[in-house]
């Protein structure tokens, strides 16, 4: 009975802090804007699928697979499940970038923030740039994403892999919906953690959670980034650690930008 108390209390710490009531926050935007992303991500969705045939067949191209490396077949529905899952992807990123302009447009019109900006005798930022300008931001980290996931992590974990099931004396056959979505986990997860910097300065220009509040919290945010990386990675400590690492790298220069867009200098300060 005692543990459970502890656990209630517990609980209910992690909801009061700045963490907790930014994720209820979000929960409850989630649910106000539950059809229109329902509509965006199956749009998307129709979009995409009939793409992720080509793609498929680009990727298990001989040029791109390890040496000794076979991909098979296994059941009759792999492909096209897998064709699902790449269109999923691409939609559920859709939404994403769709709902971290929303956060941009209402930062844009945030009293506070066109103070701050008036503060520093710098132009107020009307919500259209302000849109247009986290747009290209989400854009331009997930090119780099999945840059990032293609040109370094893809290749070594692959070579790593391979060479260490061929030193055993496997046979390195893998299934189609293994070998493609091992790549596709470690784009999507490059991808949207490379958007630590647009989503930590969103939370600090619409004031959901103090700057103090982050700084102190820091040692949580980066565990997180390790929770998530072990959630959107491949299985294995290696990748968890090459996801993690940009994210906590991209969060804490977000931090920084935030300190100098924020602060006066002592001229304009005295005057």
């Amino acid at each position: 009975m005692a543990g459970t108390d502890e656990l209630a209390i517990t609980v209910n710490e992690l909801l009061e802090s700045p963490g907790g009531r930014l994720l209820l926050d979000i929960k409850a935007h989630l649910r106000r804007r539950f059809r229109l992303l329902a509509v965006v991500f199956g749009l998307m969705f129709v979009i995409c699928f009939p793409v992720t045939s080509s793609f498929i067949s680009w990727l298990i191209s001989a040029e791109r697979l390890p040496d000794g490396v076979n991909i098979i077949v296994i059941t009759p529905v792999e492909f096209i499940l897998l064709q699902v899952k790449l269109a999923a992807y691409c939609a559920a990123f859709t939404v994403l970038t769709l709902l971290l302009s929303e956060g941009a447009w209402r930062g844009s019109k945030n009293p506070a923030f066109k103070q701050r900006m008036l503060e520093i005798k710098a132009s107020t930022p009307k919500p259209s740039m302000a849109l247009m300008s986290t747009l290209i931001g989400v854009l331009a980290l997930g090119l780099l994403g999945v840059a990032y996931a293609w040109n370094l992590l893809t290749p070594m974990l692959l070579e790593y892999l391979t060479t260490d099931a061929q030193n055993a004396g496997l046979s390195t056959e893998w299934r189609l919906s293994g070998y493609v979505g091992f790549i596709a986990n470690l784009a999507i997860a490059s991808a949207i953690g490379f958007q630590a910097p647009v989503a930590t300065l969103l939370v600090l220009r619409l004031e959901v959670v103090a700057r103090e509040d982050v700084r102190g919290y820091r040692r949580h945010i980066w565990f997180t980034a390790f929770i998530l990386g072990a959630f959107l990675s491949p299985p294995d400590p290696l990748s968890l650690f090459l996801v993690a690492l940009p994210v906590i790298v991209l969060f804490e220069a977000a931090l920084m930008l935030d300190s100098l867009t924020r602060s006066v200098p002592a001229s304009q300060a005295q005057a």
